[in-house]
């Protein structure tokens, strides 16, 4: 299963499973990112931490740790640049 962290800059994906446990899982959805939810990846900061995406129509920073507990399908280029 491929995670958001190797989602490359520009594509979109769905999101089909979270892995993290506890405060970690609780945060990310908190966050808005749940199963089924479409995330694009907008920006990747040049050492790879962190990772700027959208997600429900909101600008969304993610650290990789974070980001590698996001499981994610359907990845594929994004038509329209910061739809998601």
């Amino acid at each position: 299963m491929a995670s958001l962290k190797d989602v490359p800059v520009g594509n979109t994906c769905t999101v089909s499973k979270l892995c993290g446990t506890g405060a970690i899982k609780r945060r990310i959805m908190d966050m808005g990112i749940t199963k089924g939810t479409h995330i694009y990846v907008r920006k990747v900061a040049p050492l790879g931490d962190p990772i700027q995406v959208t997600v429900r129509g909101y600008e969304l920073s993610l650290r990789k740790d974070e980001a590698s507990c996001v499981e994610v399908v359907d990845v594929a280029k994004s038509a329209a640049q910061g739809v998601a």
